[in-house]
């Protein structure tokens, strides 16, 4: 096929976020269900706290720990998140829309059934995120290292992963449409390579996956 009939992979739309003049935080610790309206949450360690069910809309979360953390059926909408850190934080069937996460540090994060639209992750590692069953729509990942990360039964949209480094990363029923994986620095896949139909891959990657592929449909390759 001539180049000129490919077709080209559209770009993740990226958030557009214009934060207005931020109030501190003053509550002491968060709480379920609560409303968080142009609130700044700076160097403060939020471990252990539940605010699950809350809604977070133009808000900047800055440096903050965010260790066993409960945000399970949150909202966090026109929001950045930088340099938050942190094992076992819960995001679990949360709407994250219109969000820049960047310079994390995260392990272990559950994210199984959220759904991410417009949202840019950059810089920082996360380390066995799980995202099962989650819905990600014009998603960025750029120059981000994700270690095992779980897309079992997801659906990507629009996705794209640029300069990141996917280690033992598992696909076992993913839907995909137009996600690109060519710019990947490394790309591992410890298993489900035929969730990767509707992906864009490299010609390089394709022959680095052949034997995956040649297992998935039970081929031997024999010299």
């Amino acid at each position: 096929m001539s180049a000129s009939r490919v077709r080209r992979v559209p770009a993740p739309q990226e958030p557009q976020i214009r934060l207005p003049r931020l109030r501190a935080f003053e509550g002491g610790s968060l709480a379920p269900d609560d409303d968080h309206d142009g609130v700044s949450f700076t160097d403060l360690d939020l471990s252990g706290a539940d605010a699950a069910g809350s809604t977070f809309l133009d808000c900047g979360i800055y440096r903050c720990v965010l260790t066993e953390t409960r945000l399970g059926n949150s909202r966090l909408i026109d929001s950045e998140l930088l340099g938050v850190q942190g094992v076992g934080a819960s995001l679990a069937g949360a709407e994250i829309r219109d969000v820049r996460l960047e310079d994390a540090r995260l392990g272990g994060v559950q994210l199984h059934g959220a759904r991410l639209t417009r949202v840019r992750v950059r810089g920082g590692k996360v380390e066995f995120g799980n995202l099962r069953q989650a819905v990600l729509k014009d998603v960025l990942f750029e120059n981000c290292v994700l270690v095992e990360p779980d897309f079992a039964g997801a659906r990507l949209e629009r996705v794209a992963f640029h300069g990141c480094t996917l280690r033992q990363a598992t696909f076992d029923g993913a839907r995909m449409r137009d996600v690109d994986l060519r710019q990947t620095a490394g790309l591992d896949i410890a298993s489900g390579v035929a969730g990767l139909a509707g992906a864009v891959l490299s010609s390089t990657q394709l022959m680095e996956l052949a034997p995956a592929f040649a297992a998935q449909l039970g081929i031997r390759v024999a010299d």
